[in-house]
């Protein structure tokens, strides 16, 4: 018999790589307040009572909690409304697992630490710079206090599910791309760690399949920048020679970005290299086959 899973949260970008890995092999159920796909069912984990009878009445084997709002500007004119749903339904998520005695997943961020250090491994201790940091830090912080069984996977600069659902920074360079844009601006002073939503995805099941509970960093291998990703876009899509790329610093988006952002996010995998469960691929080869696979004449 196959076990079972129950994903809320899961109408993103990662969510749709959660499905698609897991579907085979596990019966799922996949939630979300935004039904945006006819394997998604409703549920607004915010609520409480209908999130625990939800999960109950599906009796899963696994809870993996995905859902987290993560814009950084609206989370910082939202507080409330972000330790609402970043924090207090993580805690909420925590209770339902306990009680069905099963293990939870959560996603944290590399956004948690201060950008003080250059590279950051998984027993580094984290300093969240704003409202979003600090909510996803605080729920982390709650799982691991309180959880039964808990596994903590954070993330990077996450890049999945094409034009539809990616929100972040490739998806953003291509509407550019698309939109005719012959030059893009790309700030030079922001590190960190692009993770591929599948690769991620398959780490996870590696993780559980194994029963290697506990805190992870989870991105893809080779340390980077925002400068080197589009650049790097450039060579992939052959379009380097037609379009200049201008360095600023994060001082030009000010306007739009202002949320403070740690200057690196450079997360090490150390843990699971150490376990010998890493499938996160170099960013490079994961950054082509994302665009290889979602992006098949999007700018044609």
């Amino acid at each position: 018999m196959k076990k079972k899973i129950y994903i809320a949260g899961c109408g993103g970008m990662l969510g749709e790589a959660f499905y698609t890995q897991f579907k085979d092999e596990y019966e799922i159920k996949c939630t979300d307040k935004d039904v945006n796909a006819d394997w998604i069912s409703f549920l607004d984990f915010r609520d409480f009572e209908a999130y625990k009878k939800d999960v109950e009445l599906f009796n899963p084997d696994y809870l993996f909690h995905l859902g987290a709002y993560t814009d950084l500007e609206w989370c910082e004119m939202h507080e409330d409304e972000t330790y609402l749903t970043n924090t207090l339904c993580v805690e909420n998520a925590v209770y339902i697992a306990n009680k069905l005695d099963i293990p939870l997943l959560y996603i944290s961020t590399a956004g948690i630490f201060d950008g003080n250090k250059e590279l950051y491994d998984d027993w580094d201790q984290p300093n969240p710079l704003g409202v979003y940091a600090r909510s996803k830090y605080m729920g982390e912080r709650f799982v691991v206090e309180n959880a039964k069984r808990f596994l903590i996977c954070r993330a990077g600069w996450m890049m999945g599910s094409g034009p539809s659902k990616d929100k972040k920074f490739i998806q953003k360079l291509m509407k550019q791309l698309k939109d005719g844009k012959k030059e893009i601006f790309i700030v030079n002073d922001k590190d960190g760690t692009p993770t591929y939503t599948h690769d991620f995805a398959k780490t996870v099941k590696e993780l559980i399949q194994k029963e290697y509970w506990g805190l992870y960093n989870c991105v893809c291998g080779g340390q980077t920048g925002r400068l080197e990703v589009a650049q790097e876009l450039m060579k992939i899509i052959n379009i380097e020679d037609e379009i200049i790329i201008t360095e600023v610093s994060s001082d030009y988006f000010k306007d739009v970005y202002y949320a403070e952002r740690p200057a690196s996010e450079r997360l090490l995998t150390k843990k699971l290299e150490l376990r010998g469960v890493n499938k996160m691929k170099d960013w490079r080869t994961s950054l082509k086959e994302y665009i290889d696979q979602y992006y098949d004449g999007y700018l044609s």
